[in-house]
C-alpha cells in the first residue's frame, strides 16, 4: 500500500521555497505587517483576541501568525517539515509568538494534548485528506466545549472542472486521484517535479461528517470568487483582490465557508 502522506509531504517540501518567494504569498509585505487573511474569514471568524486557535494544514504559518497578530494564542500544524521550519523562522523574525507542530493530521492526538476555542482551516485543504470522517473526529477531539470549527475552502463543485472550465471529472468519485500536473497554484510554470495524491468530497460528505461527530452546523455560505488563479487565462482580479471569472455569464460557486460549533 502506498504511503500517500509521505509522497504528498515530499511534494510540499519541494513547493515550500517556491511558494515562499511567490507574489501570491507576498512574504516581504507580510513581514512588514500585512495580514495574509482574507476579508471573508476575518469577518466570519470574528474577534479572536485571548482565544486559543488551532490552524490545521497551516503550510508555513502565515495565516497562523496573522491570527496571532490579531490576539489569538495560535498553534499551526502541517505535515511538511520544511514548511514548519520556515513557520518557526518567520515567528522569530517578526516577533509574533506561535506554536508550530510538524505532524500528519491523523497523528496529531499523539503529539498534542490541548483543547481549542477555534479550529481553523482554509483554501485547498480538504483534497489532502484521505478520510473526511477521520478529519471530523480530529476536529471534534481538539474542539473545546462551545468551541467553533471554521473552514473556508474551494467549492467541491469546482472539482469536476478542468483548468479550462470543462467538465472533466466525476463529482462523486472520491479518489485517490493522482495529480501529475506541472507547477503549483502560485506559478503554473514553476519547475517542480513529482506528483501528489488527492481526494474529492461533496458538500454532503463535509457536512455529514461534522454532524455525525455531534457538531452543530451554524451556516454554510457560497461565493462567486476565489483567492488564486484557479482557471488560468479565464480569471481576473477584482478591486478587492479576489479572483473572478472573466465571463460574467458563468455563475458558479468557487468558494464556500462553513461554521460548526460544539
Amino acid at each position: 500500500m502506498k504511503n500517500y502522506a509521505a509522497i504528498n509531504r515530499d511534494w510540499w517540501n519541494k513547493a515550500t521555497p517556491i511558494h515562499a518567494s511567490s507574489k501570491l504569498y507576498d512574504l516581504e509585505k507580510f513581514k512588514k505587517g500585512k495580514t495574509s487573511l482574507q476579508a471573508t474569514e476575518i469577518q466570519e471568524v470574528g474577534n479572536v483576541r485571548g482565544k486559543t486557535l488551532l490552524h490545521l494544514l497551516c503550510h508555513f504559518g502565515m495565516d497562523t501568525l496573522s491570527w496571532a497578530r490579531r490576539g489569538a494564542d495560535a498553534t499551526g500544524v502541517d505535515i511538511s517539515d520544511r514548511s514548519i521550519r520556515l513557520a518557526r523562522k518567520l515567528s522569530r523574525e517578526i516577533g509574533i509568538p506561535a506554536k508550530f507542530i510538524c505532524s500528519d493530521i491523523h497523528d496529531l492526538p499523539k503529539v498534542l494534548d490541548k483543547k481549542f476555542d477555534i479550529i481553523f482551516a482554509s483554501y485547498g485543504v480538504l483534497l489532502w485528506l484521505s478520510n473526511i470522517k477521520k478529519f471530523a473526529k480530529i476536529v471534534n477531539h481538539f474542539l473545546s466545549e462551545k468551541g467553533m470549527f471554521y473552514i473556508v475552502e474551494l467549492h467541491p463543485f469546482t472539482n469536476i472542472l478542468s483548468c479550462d472550465l470543462k467538465i472533466d471529472y466525476k463529482y462523486f468519485q472520491k479518489g485517490p486521484h493522482i495529480d501529475d500536473s506541472n507547477g503549483t497554484y502560485t506559478d503554473w510554470s514553476a519547475d517542480i517535479k513529482g506528483f501528489t495524491y488527492n481526494w474529492n468530497y461533496t458538500l454532503e460528505d463535509i457536512i455529514n461528517s461534522l454532524i455525525n461527530e455531534g457538531l452543530k452546523i451554524e451556516y454554510i455560505h457560497e461565493f462567486p470568487y476565489t483567492m488564486y488563479d484557479q482557471f488560468p487565462g479565464l480569471m481576473e482580479k477584482n478591486k478587492k483582490g479576489q479572483y473572478v471569472l472573466k465571463d460574467k455569464k458563468i455563475q458558479i460557486p468557487l468558494l464556500f465557508s462553513l461554521k460548526a460549533t460544539k
